[in-house]
């Protein structure tokens, strides 16, 4: 059985004070949950701090991007060793905030996810259909390209360690997310592919999770749906209570 995921996504919130005093009210409320895997992802000003919080807790820390080249010439970029000196052990690739508003696209994905892997880092990628997509019926298909070339030349065994995020574009901020029928459907398309692509055995380990609007009233429907391993939150993980609610009723989901 895998172990559930859920992950906070900050995005551009908090600052480094706020961070420190979430952290540290939100790591005695999960403190006694251990069979979820539990991520906080701060902006990269408050990274070295959320993870000094965190430290020796249950709760570990993500970055929300980083850039696929180790150090140069990149203005305003932050590589994977930068990410991994503060104590994070995740990052966020591919989120589409990312693709949409600053042209991220899956060739730059596949090298983060690199660059990732090579820094040390664990990279929760995220794929997702927007909703003109979704109503051509092409979700499948964008599913399909982002999967195959976002994951081009990750090998078999870094495939278990990954954890895919799918998040319907339509479904983020915007209060509407899929349906646990939607969701069940879009999951069991992406490990059907995984297992075709990566082979059986790491296509079961990887964790594939949910994010789009998810909230503590219907964390419990997604989640209990066939191959939805969690979560990938947003607007209530900005809310220590709401996120550490999200992440209790993600317990034992996985059926």
């Amino acid at each position: 059985m895998r172990t559930p995921f859920v992950a906070g996504n900050w995005k551009m919130f908090k600052t480094v004070a706020e961070t420190v005093k979430y952290v540290k009210e939100f790591r005695n409320l999960v403190t006694n949950i251990d069979d979820v895997e539990i991520v906080l992802a701060p902006p990269f000003t408050a990274l070295h701090a959320a993870a000094e919080a965190a430290r020796n807790s249950n709760v570990c820390i993500a970055a929300q991007d980083l850039h696929w080249e180790r150090e140069g010439a990149f203005t305003g970029e932050v590589s994977a060793p930068m990410i991994a000196e503060t104590g994070a052990e995740y990052v966020i690739i591919g989120h589409s905030e990312r693709r949409t508003l600053f042209g991220e696209t899956d060739a730059s994905v596949n090298r983060k996810i690199a660059a990732a892997f090579a820094g040390g880092l664990t990279p929760i990628v995220c794929i997702g259909e927007t909703l003109d997509q979704r109503e051509r019926n092409e979700t499948f298909a964008v599913l399909d390209r982002q999967i195959r070339d976002g994951l081009d030349r990750v090998r078999s065994d870094q495939l278990a360690p990954l954890v895919i995020a799918y998040e319907p574009v339509w479904a983020i901020g915007t209060g509407r997310n899929a349906t646990p029928a939607q969701a069940a459907e879009a999951h069991g398309h992406i490990r059907k592919r995984l297992q075709q692509w990566f082979g059986a055995e790491p296509a079961e380990l990887c964790r594939i999770v949910y994010g789009g609007s998810v909230k503590p009233e219907n964390i419990r429907d997604l989640a209990t749906q066939p191959h939805v391993d969690g979560a990938l939150v947003g607007g209530a993980s900005l809310d220590v209570k709401a996120f550490s609610e999200i992440v209790s009723r993600s317990r034992n989901a996985q059926v």
